[in-house]
């Protein structure tokens, strides 16, 4: 196997390639080296994901059909235009010119020399992404001009077959390309050649590394709002694609969208996998955003006897941040979610945020009153918050943020019930005191010791007392599920290696619920925040197991239930649960930041409104 390093030396073999009918200009190659074997495109690809030919020096003919002519992996792309008829066998091909700007233009025809690599993104030997087959140490010919591209394989709503992979339970390299049965597969065997798709809709906001994601099938899973809905492990999107652009920021800058924006007119370029997103289109003729007025939900106002209790992820706030993103998040707790009642908030940071690795500094209190001002201005009550400061270091997170969860809440709508002794260390337990149960100490934390959350977010519980009923509120930042293999990569079924944490973490979630519930069966209890897994996956089957609490999420139609939006994803990572005690309840997930280009947060805050009995 080849270094995964891409090379950006141009020196290489030089022959007379008389097979081809081409003269390859002649370069310096080492002494002895083979001459180059003449080849074609689909010989260099095969019929797997790995080149038959890797670590041969070939010479192949193809039609440029487009370059990439910025950044640090520069190169261009060659197809040929008469193929072998085998749909397996790809008939394109990306050569490599490291950071040396490619001396070709569409239309010409080259014979390209240089070595078959397969390159992936990252080491070899551990990474879950899959290779690109490419030519490596480049040299070539331009042997015509003014010939026609070959023309763009155009992809439709039944062009990408519905299956997703084969699931071998490893890798998929070795295995025979299916593309008429596998999405993975059709994709690979159109790998390096031209598609194209037409009037696309969006299912994701423009990204912030420069991405659209459109769906090439419009009816899966639509999302009431022009996005798609992750609904299974066993049910992917294979209709959504990435589309980054090969034509230059100065000549024209990338496109602003939003979800359920429209990519009008043709996009079309050489098919690429990115171990961000998968298989994308690289186009070298882009559309135009045509938009589709998309806008940001408000919630209803809680009635006056309605307790309201959201959940907010507001995207590593510390108190280094510029006013404007305080600001942004004020105004969409005072207009959006209408100044719920209590807010649970994650990723609080302390107040100078990552700039302070290992410095000492823990404390929130300028965050929380930065933000808490903020939200005066835009109109909203004066919030009171409570929080635990971390052991530094211990929570994860942004390096040096000290990320935790906390609580606000309007005093003048809900009471908080202070007792002392939370720290970070303390467990909280639940005490039985008369009419009900009590927190040991609040706030406190949920058994901060156990190794569940290590290098992860320790839960926070809180006592409140609305109309003079008790509510206990828990807020949740589960671990990240940052290391899981992506759903398009080389072994299938992808493992989700940092799922088992998160399961753990439910188990001690669910079990301090229960000691509540166990003291009163009858208690208001409200578990909210960013769980970082979906409403099908094991951690949400496990905080559930009992019945002791409901996901919220579930009483939604499929087509609401999303809070995040991933490569082009619709799906839910933030969660509201609550116990059988409350009753009318009414949960709402406030769509104000998730689709948008412009956002405040990645998340989109969530509420509920009930009656505490």
């Amino acid at each position: 196997m080849m270094s995964s390093q891409r090379r950006a030396t141009m020196a290489g073999g030089a022959a007379l390639v008389a097979a081809l009918g081409v003269v390859v200009t002649p370069g310096a190659v080492a002494e002895g080296a083979p001459a180059p074997t003449a080849t074609r495109i689909h010989d260099v690809q095969g019929t797997t994901r790995l080149s038959p030919l890797e670590g041969d020096r070939v010479t192949v003919p193809g039609v440029v059909t487009a370059t990439r002519t910025f950044g640090a992996s520069r190169g261009f792309w060659i197809q040929d235009a008469h193929g072998d008829g085998d749909p397996r066998t790809s008939e394109g091909l990306f050569v490599f010119t490291g950071d040396r700007t490619p001396d070709v233009a569409p239309g010409e025809v080259v014979a390209a020399t240089g070595t078959v690599a397969e390159y992936y993104p990252g080491d070899p030997a551990t990474t879950a992404a899959q290779s690109t087959t490419e030519l490596v140490d480049a040299e070539w010919t331009v042997t015509a001009r003014g010939a026609d591209v070959p023309e763009a394989l155009p992809v439709g709503p039944d062009t990408v077959p519905e299956r997703l992979s084969a699931r071998p339970g490893g890798s998929i390299e070795g295995l025979t390309l299916r593309p008429d049965t596998y999405a993975l597969d059709f994709w690979e065997a159109h790998e390096g050649e031209l598609v194209s798709v037409v009037d696309s809709r969006l299912v994701s906001r423009s990204t912030d590394y420069n991405e659209l994601y459109v769906t090439t099938k419009p009816e899966q899973n639509p999302s009431e709002r022009g996005g798609t809905v992750y609904s299974g492990y066993d049910r992917p999107n294979t209709g959504v694609l990435k589309i980054e652009s090969l034509i230059p920021f100065s000549e024209r800058p990338f496109p602003e969208a939003d979800t359920g924006d429209t990519l009008a007119g043709v996009t079309s370029g050489p098919v690429a996998y990115d171990s961000y997103g998968g298989y994308t289109l690289m186009a070298n003729t882009l559309g135009e955003v045509k938009r589709g007025g998309l806008e940001r939900e408000v919630t209803r106002p809680q009635r006056p006897g309605e307790l309201s209790v959201a959940t907010y992820n507001v995207e590593n706030l510390s108190a280094v941040d510029g006013g404007e993103k305080f600001a942004e998040l004020a105004e969409g707790v005072v207009t959006n979610l209408r100044s719920p009642d209590i807010l649970t908030l994650e990723e609080i940071q302390d107040d100078n945020g990552p700039e302070g690795i290992g410095d000492g500094v823990v404390s929130a209190d300028e965050t929380l009153r930065r933000f808490t001002d903020a939200i005066v201005t835009a109109g909203g009550p004066r919030y009171e918050w409570r929080q635990i400061d971390p052991v530094e270091g211990a929570d994860g997170g942004q390096p040096g943020g000290n990320i935790r969860v906390g609580f606000l809440f309007d005093p003048e709508r809900v009471s908080f019930v202070d007792r002392e002794g939370g720290d970070a260390t303390t467990p909280v337990r639940a005490r039985r005191a008369p009419g009900g149960a009590r927190l040991s100490v609040s706030p406190g934390r949920i058994e901060p010791a156990d190794p569940a959350w290590h290098e992860s977010r320790k839960p926070l519980a809180g006592e409140f007392v609305f109309r003079g009923r008790t509510v206990f509120v828990v807020a949740n930042h589960f671990a990240s599920k940052g290391g899981d293999q992506p759903t398009h990569g080389r072994f299938q079924p992808p493992e989700r290696t940092t799922e088992p944490q998160r399961v753990r973490q439910a188990e001690v979630v669910r079990d301090f619920v229960g000691e509540l519930l166990a003291v009163d069966r009858r208690a208001n209890v409200v578990v909210a925040g960013d769980l970082n897994d979906f409403p099908f996956s094991p951690t949400l089957a496990t905080l559930t197991e009992g019945g002791a609490l409901g996901s919220l999420v579930d009483t939604l139609p499929p087509d609401q239930r999303y809070s995040y939006v991933f490569e082009g994803n619709s799906q839910v990572l933030d969660h509201i649960l609550v116990s059988a005690a409350p009753h009318r309840v009414d949960y709402d997930v406030v769509h104000v930041n998730a689709e948008f280009a412009d956002q405040a947060s990645d998340h989109d805050p969530q509420i509920v409104r009930f009656l505490p009995r």
